[in-house]
């Protein structure tokens, strides 16, 4: 038995590495682009976005491009756009070859239009989930800014102990657990407080709201022209107080011992 299976056993004396032989073949993710195509199809997306751009290149073929660009390689809208001009992906999206500037233009139709495009993009998202409860969680930070070009950055209370230095404020808001789907994100400010952050984050996810939704939220942004929005929107809401002295002498008269 060992006899005849030694007879078909080598020994590797020696190391060997496998020496590629370069060629012009390409590859890429088709994978990724057909999931984005077809959730791009099934959340009638050309209906959302595309209405923004009805000259020169098709928005729609662009956005679906990034976004697998984005769930892929994920750089900058330049490499983007390299990766988009490629012959065998502009076959795909049927692209003529394009400037890198056109993808730019293509990001600020989104920018300018963001707030429909997000409003809409939630609509189809919600229907598609068939959501019963749409409590939401809402919640601002802030995040240091090491630019100089973005007028959104300014000094102000700073969550990451960096008061040298400008930040912006980040508010957002998903739908609360089990269903945790995000509604609205808002970008302001480094200077403005969470009190008036509410009310710019509120106004995006108020239209996703069915009547006795609860509002959860801390108590920075608790103040009464908040609270009032919620239940004049039919909504009840669920926060902490601010305590002042007056709450103080309160706690005071509490017997320990009991």
């Amino acid at each position: 038995m060992s006899s005849t299976y030694s007879e078909f056993v080598t020994k590797q004396h020696k190391l060997r590495t496998t020496q590629l032989t370069p060629n012009d073949n390409k590859s890429f993710s088709i994978g990724t682009m057909l999931m984005v195509d077809d959730w791009y199809e099934r959340l009638d997306l050309p209906a959302v976005i595309g209405r923004h751009k009805d000259r020169g290149i098709s928005l729609d073929a662009l956005v679906r491009g990034m976004l697998a660009y984005k769930l892929g390689d994920n750089f900058s809208v330049l490499r983007a756009g390299e990766w988009l001009n490629r012959p065998e992906v502009r076959e795909h999206y049927e692209l003529r070859e394009f400037n890198v500037k056109t993808l730019y233009r293509a990001v600020e139709t989104l920018g300018r239009n963001r707030e429909r495009i997000v409003r809409e993009l939630q609509d189809r998202v919600l229907k598609l989930l068939g959501c019963e409860s749409t409590d939401v969680l809402m919640d601002w930070t802030s995040i240091v800014y090491y630019g100089d070009m973005s007028s959104l950055a300014k000094y102000g209370y700073s969550r990451d102990h960096r008061p040298d230095k400008k930040q912006v404020t980040l508010g957002v808001a998903q739908l609360a657990p089990p269903v945790n789907v995000p509604v609205a994100m808002t970008v302001e400010p480094g200077n403005i407080n969470d009190q008036e952050h509410f009310r710019r984050t509120y106004d995006q996810v108020r239209s996703v709201l069915s009547e006795s939704s609860l509002v959860i939220f801390d108590k920075g942004a608790n103040d009464k022209r908040n609270l009032d929005s919620i239940i004049l929107d039919r909504n009840d809401y669920l926060t902490s107080k601010k305590l002042n002295m007056a709450d103080d002498r309160v706690f005071q008269t509490f017997d320990a011992n009991v």
